[in-house]
């Protein structure tokens, strides 16, 4: 009777001997994606972030490349990922041109420290907001935040005209 409950018991357990996660070679996945928009400094990053699946070399690097909104070359970063880090954020430099719902091609290589290719991920990043919501200036300058004087004029006025220098967008996005 022993012999049969452990047999039946095993039975039941090999299917689950057979699952192998399918990422098994993928030691990063995407968890999030946005865009971040920064009123005070009038600028707009990409930030992806993503969560360890799997073991990653001791020196390890994420070259991202991000899809310029303002047209021109894609914008590239390196940026070291520490052994210790269970999550890894990436941001982007400073962009312009965000267009409400259009989504942005975004390719992430995790390099070790020969710049071999361990993986690659390919996303894409959509904003809920148009960068329009943006003055074309920073309201604030300095380390502590003084009023900026371009947009702050001394005889009271104030310029909050978002950037006029993104192309039209194509009809249709």
């Amino acid at each position: 009777m022993r012999t049969r409950w452990i047999a039946t018991a095993l039975l039941a357990l090999l299917p689950l001997a057979g699952c192998q996660r399918e990422d098994a070679n993928e030691p990063l996945q995407v968890s999030g994606r946005v865009f971040i928009f920064n009123y005070r400094i009038a600028a707009a990053t990409y930030v992806i972030t993503l969560a360890r699946n799997g073991p990653l070399p001791e020196e390890s690097f994420a070259e991202t490349t991000y899809e310029n909104p303002a047209g021109g070359p894609p914008l590239v970063a390196r940026s070291k990922i520490f052994p210790f880090w269970e999550k890894v954020s990436l941001e982007s430099p400073p962009v312009h041109c965000v267009v409400k719902d259009k989504p942005y091609a975004v390719t992430i290589r995790i390099l070790d420290d020969e710049d071999a290719v361990i993986q690659t991920i390919e996303t894409s990043v959509t904003s809920t907001l148009d960068q329009s919501i943006l003055p074309a200036k920073p309201l604030v300058v300095g380390p502590i935040y003084t009023p900026n004087p371009e947009v702050f004029k001394g005889d009271g006025s104030q310029d909050f005209d978002p950037d006029k220098d993104c192309p039209a967008p194509a009809s249709g996005t």
